[in-house]
């Protein structure tokens, strides 16, 4: 079974964007990033991939959040997840984020709604 955790919000400090989320069911502290990032057109998510004790982590950026990571884009802050106390740096998320948006304008490929909320987000001033 794959494991998720779900970003619920988001904090900007001191250039750092924070990816929060209270779901402490996985253990990030040895934490490792993977430093690549997938597309969820389902459920209209980035997911950034961890791993954790040997396992992939997905971690979920809903559109809610988007935001938020176009913050990050727009100021080049750094990004980290935050699970209750624990942190991890997720170093490549600018890079694989402006990757995917690339990829995203306009291309069909991805379903309409995801192409739709892209562009809105991330495509307009």
């Amino acid at each position: 079974m794959r494991k998720i955790i779900t970003i619920t919000s988001y904090e900007i400090n001191e250039q750092i964007i924070q990816l929060c989320s209270n779901d402490t069911s996985i253990n990030i502290t040895e934490g490792k990033d993977t430093k690549q990032m997938l597309v969820d057109s389902d459920q209209t998510a980035f997911i950034y991939i961890i791993e954790c004790d040997e396992e992939y982590v997905y971690i979920e950026i809903p559109h809610a959040c988007w935001k938020g990571l176009k913050q990050l884009l727009l100021h080049n802050y750094q990004a980290v997840l935050q699970v209750g106390n624990q942190r991890l740096q997720l170093e490549n998320m600018k890079e694989e984020l402006e990757y995917l948006i690339n990829n995203i304008e306009g291309n069909t490929n991805y379903g309409d709604e995801m192409v739709s909320k892209v562009e809105e987000i991330f495509l307009t001033n």
